[in-house]
């Protein structure tokens, strides 16, 4: 069965394939041209992975450019395979990530580092989709334990643009500028009434931070912190042959098994950061669907542990990639499900909208003129990442505390979390939750300081 011949309150038609449902452009789904070009912009949040792995792996702007097209490749698996998410990184996680890997010196051992890393992050996911495990293990860590890694993760973002020698010491003016203009654009109570108000807002309110990247390409130069962009024109020029013979198990061999073993604590607090963006996507599918019963859109949280799982397993064979593959890129998630809304005329199927953006993305990284645009303030687009998600995930981490003595145990964890890695934040985390709780270790507490939030989650949910 085609896209066209699909009936009201039915699923978009698909292949059959064990937990997955395979679905593929122009037979399964319209490819949705709005979405497409969209993508086409937006893939220069992709190229400011860039950035981070030239500073924790030394490698050419040439070997970084192979990690994020390959990235890029992995994330069509999602819609093509069943999952009706906007793929992205885990971005919280990274400052965690880099912490850690910034212990083993540069060169062989630190990607040997990253590699581990990566593998196990895969390899635990994917058990944790095909058992179907994965909430039951969140839900035995203490709340006080959540809320701290994530909160420390928050602060870990923000932290990594301000310490000396970060990006803000590169980019003042323009980060200031832009993350103003950025927090304006996707926080500020004043600017969701104005873009209801007025059709051009609401336009540039869908594009998430795309145009405060287009403003800093061009505030950049006007303050001297970056050159004008030489705008080259033909396909990118990736080195994938440098990568697999530097970079990856091809050419320098398997890690050792230590390395796996060390690295355990921070993949578990990367998998903390993770299992949120996992109900983030649930929430805001459901949250679609319910305003377009012509379509059933369903979200599976295992299958999405699987395709996730597999993208890391893959990428830490291919080309080991800091930012870690997510299941979420909550900007764009929530921009394809506003579309969504609009009807069948504006998106016929939520899986051709997220389709064709993630398309679009592919596309714009191999072409150099888009490439070329972006490439002077690629830290300043990193920096606006981090600025935002530490936003995020402060309030979230906060809210996932139950109570006050939560919340005291977290910010401990999150600041030494900052300072001596996640290993650290996890034992005075577990050793805390024993002296505070006792018996009530895994139970904890809820005060009349939190009922309130805690039922409002429970009513997303």
């Amino acid at each position: 069965m085609k896209w066209k011949d699909r009936k009201y309150g039915e699923e978009s038609p698909y292949i059959p394939a064990g937990p997955f449902k395979i679905r593929l452009p122009f037979i399964h789904y319209r490819f949705e041209w709005p979405d497409y070009v969209q993508g086409l912009l937006m893939c220069a949040v992709d190229l400011s992975a860039i950035p981070l792995l030239i500073e924790l792996l030394g490698m050419p702007f040439e070997v970084a450019l192979a990690i994020v097209i390959l990235n890029g490749f992995f994330y069509l698996l999602h819609h093509l395979l069943g999952d009706p998410a906007v793929p992205g990184w885990i971005t919280p996680a990274i400052p965690l990530i880099m912490l850690y890997c910034q212990q083993f010196p540069e060169g062989p051992e630190r990607v040997h580092a990253l590699i581990a890393f990566q593998m196990t992050l895969g390899i635990l996911s994917v058990l944790l989709g095909a058992t179907g495990l994965a909430a039951k293990v969140v839900g035995l860590i203490p709340s006080a334990i959540k809320s701290g890694v994530i909160l420390g993760a928050g602060l870990a973002a923000v932290i990594s643009v301000f310490q000396i020698g970060g990006r803000f010491d590169s980019f003042p003016w323009t980060i200031t500028i832009a993350i103003g203009i950025g927090f304006y654009l996707l926080f500020s109570k004043h600017f969701a009434t104005f873009q209801n108000r007025n059709p051009f807002w609401g336009t540039v309110a869908k594009l998430g931070i795309f145009p405060v990247i287009i403003i800093a390409v061009v505030v950049a130069p006007l303050f001297g912190e970056a050159a004008w962009p030489t705008i080259q024109w033909g396909f990118s020029s990736p080195d994938f042959i440098t990568l697999w013979n530097e970079y990856t198990i091809f050419g320098l061999g398997f890690p050792p098994i230590m390395m796996f073993i060390t690295g355990l604590p921070t993949v578990l607090a990367a998998y903390i950061v993770l299992f949120g963006d996992v109900l983030q996507t649930k929430a805001l599918v459901e949250d679609g669907a319910a305003t377009r019963p012509d379509e059933k859109v369903e979200y599976n949280p295992s299958r999405a542990h699987l395709i996730f799982g597999i993208r890391n397993s893959a990428m830490s064979i291919l080309g080991p990639d800091v930012t870690m593959c997510g299941p979420l890129w909550s900007a764009m998630q929530v921009v394809m499900v506003e579309r969504f809304k609009k009807g069948r005329k504006a998106m016929d199927s939520y899986f051709g909208g997220v389709g064709s953006f993630r398309w679009g993305t592919n596309t714009g990284l191999l072409l150099l003129p888009v490439v070329s645009l972006v490439e002077p303030i690629l830290g300043v687009a990193l920096a606006l990442t981090m600025l935002i998600q530490g936003y995020v995930s402060v309030k979230v981490g906060i809210l996932e505390a139950r109570s006050q003595r939560d919340l005291g145990i977290a910010g401990i964890i999150g600041a030494i979390l900052c300072i001596k890695g996640a290993a650290w934040g996890f034992a005075v985390g577990i050793v805390l939750c024993f002296l505070v709780f006792g018996k009530d270790f895994f139970k904890g507490e809820v005060d009349q300081t939190f009922v309130k939030d805690q039922q409002a989650d429970s009513e997303k949910v």
